[in-house]
């Protein structure tokens, strides 16, 4: 059974207008707590077996859309909101400017037009990604992007939607990569995926947005915010809290292999079942879904590498806040540029 999905901003709309206090507390505490001076990337790995409940609960979230503990919606089912969107740009070479497809150097969009966000995306790995943004022209089948190309799509003030990255691709049709497919319409690729998840103007001015290893990690990712008087809480580089973005290292029982190629890293459920994994039964909801108190704290191995990360439905302290038609950046790749 595949474990619980991302988060679903437009199904918590509700409980953030109930949360309204607690919100915008949180929206004024972030800090700048991410910087390029912070270093290389956190090294610490964890091991084949982590020890039992060595990981500490996480602290009390704040009040405001989470993920949803149901089980996954059917992948023919669309579930983000209606937005208008459309490209502004074709692939190019590098994070600004480089050659694109027909070769000739292009200069990406630093500006939407009014009423209009910029989204563009980076892919800082070693490998061809193909990019999805749900809501856009970039989708389902993606834009595909070789080892440092980026691209940009404009999207309208009110989007809202995910993102991510399908490998090992044959053509771009849905249905023919390694990691991140779905059917012609979905909400996000196949566990494992990475995912990043946004939701514009969702309350007082503010988006809400997150990169999730709820359903798995593929690819490793981290967000940047701008056009904004809101601190990016994550560097430039992908560090945040003194900690930086790295590669998942997957227990041997968590791999997700494809003719004996690793091609992702299972969520705990997805790999070992049961209602503990699952957050079913005597599990299920927020009180009792503690990952602390498993045999294994799995969600670890996704913290480590990504400490921004959601890595289980319950996770609400990664969510972000940004305030008034910011412009984001979406990075597949590590601090160190794998």
């Amino acid at each position: 059974m595949h474990p619980p999905r991302g988060r679903r901003w437009w199904h918590a709309a509700v409980a953030a207008l109930v949360a309204v206090a607690a919100v915008l507390i949180v929206h004024n505490a972030w800090t700048p707590s991410g910087s390029d001076s912070v270093g290389t990337a956190n090294r610490e790995r964890t091991t084949e077996a982590l020890p039992s409940g060595s990981r500490a609960a996480p602290p009390t979230p704040p009040a405001s859309p989470s993920h949803s503990a149901k089980p996954p919606a059917s992948p023919s089912a669309k579930t983000e909101p209606k937005a208008s969107a459309e490209t502004s740009a074709k692939a190019t070479r590098g994070p600004a400017t480089g050659s694109g497809t027909s070769g000739r150097a292009r200069q990406q969009p630093t500006a939407a037009p009014a009423g209009k966000r910029l989204i563009t995306i980076v892919n800082k790995t070693h490998k061809t990604v193909w990019a999805v943004v749900t809501n856009t022209a970039v989708y389902p089948a993606g834009r595909k992007l070789a080892p440092g190309q980026s691209m940009s799509v404009t999207v309208a003030n009110n989007w809202g939607g995910r993102i991510w990255g399908r490998t090992g691709c044959a053509t771009t049709a849905a249905g023919t990569c390694a990691s991140g497919d779905c059917t012609s319409v979905c909400s996000g690729g196949n566990p494992p995926t990475t995912l990043g998840e946004f939701a514009f103007a969702a309350f007082d001015d503010m988006d809400f947005y997150d990169v999730s290893m709820v359903d798995g990690s593929n690819l490793p990712m981290y967000i940047n915010v701008s056009h904004t008087t809101t601190v990016d809480p994550v560097s430039s580089s992908g560090c945040y809290r003194g900690r930086c973005t790295a590669e998942v290292t997957c227990p041997k029982a968590m791999r997700a292999l494809l003719n004996g190629r690793e091609i992702g890293c299972k969520p705990p459920c997805a790999a070992f079942g049961g209602d503990t994994y699952c957050c079913r039964g005597a599990w299920a909801g927020r009180e009792n879904c503690l990952p602390a108190k498993w045999p294994v704290d799995y969600t670890r191995v996704f913290k480590l590498a990504a400490p921004y990360a959601y890595s289980y439905a319950f996770d609400d302290s990664a969510t972000m806040s940004c305030r008034h038609q910011c412009y984001y950046r979406v990075t597949f790749g590590t601090t160190n540029g794998t």
